[in-house]
């Protein structure tokens, strides 16, 4: 197990001298990591632990796209589609290399009813508690119908869909039958939860490992990405288009 906490630590160190460093000091150390991954994926025998070291590659990938990306004209809510659409397509070429049908990850509609309960009742509260922790800028200047739609669309797709897809769905079933279903989840969870350190809030990344671990435990239990994938969306769009006029 020692090589793959050994990633962990790199992915923690290139994020941490991206934010506090050099942006570009880290996003060279994430291109480092993502060729390391990638070589060694090639020589390792055991096709399980093979392929969770070549889906760690999509990590990286997060932040070499997000810093590389040309955003700083634009409105930051279409960073988000310019960012996300080049993830999504990378995570399913993903499944692809490594065999995955979306059944496999959990893209099953079974249990619908349960399945969005899940989703509006953990949004609403997971969204609430991280605004009053980080108490963000809106991405809108009016709370209208017309400013919220887009907006709100945007971060479903994106912040829920697509990064559900990659860490609860592609992640967690990959590292499962290499490290077992909690050192797993709390592996991928840590990962998940260090993405957040530009937010500069330790608070909010022990949040975010709690939520991490409780859709880790929500798509055991219910084999399916749909409550998390809602869950994740809706708490977005509270925390960056909702609470900011509710709560000033």
């Amino acid at each position: 197990m020692l090589p793959l906490w050994l990633y962990f630590l790199a992915i923690t160190s290139a994020e941490l001298l991206t934010v506090y460093l050099d942006p570009l000091v880290g996003v060279v150390c994430h291109g480092m990591i993502l060729v390391a991954l990638l070589i060694q994926s090639a020589f390792v025998a055991d096709s399980e632990r093979r392929n969770l070291i070549l889906g760690l590659s999509l990590v990286p990938l997060i932040r070499i796209l997000s810093m590389a990306m040309p955003l700083v004209q634009l409105t930051q809510i279409y960073w988000y589609p310019i960012i996300y659409a080049p993830l999504l397509v990378a995570t399913l070429a993903m499944m692809r290399v490594v065999k995955l049908k979306p059944s496999d990850i959990g893209l099953v509609c079974h249990d619908l009813l349960t399945q969005i309960i899940i989703g509006i009742s953990s949004g609403l509260v997971y969204g609430i508690m991280e605004y009053i922790i980080l108490r963000p800028n809106p991405l809108v200047t009016d709370f209208t119908l017309q400013q919220l739609g887009f907006p709100a669309v945007v971060l479903l797709i994106t912040t829920g869909l697509v990064e559900e897809i990659m860490f609860r769905g592609v992640l967690q079933r990959l590292a499962e039958p290499v490290m077992g279903f909690w050192q797993g989840a709390i592996y991928i969870s840590l990962i998940f939860a260090i993405l957040h350190v530009g937010f500069f809030s330790a608070v909010d990344i022990i949040f975010v490992l709690i939520v991490a671990l409780s859709f880790a435990y929500t798509v055991k239990q219910t084999r399916s990405l749909i409550g998390v994938i809602l869950a994740h969306g809706i708490a977005n769009i509270l925390l960056y288009l909702v609470m900011p006029f509710m709560l000033r």
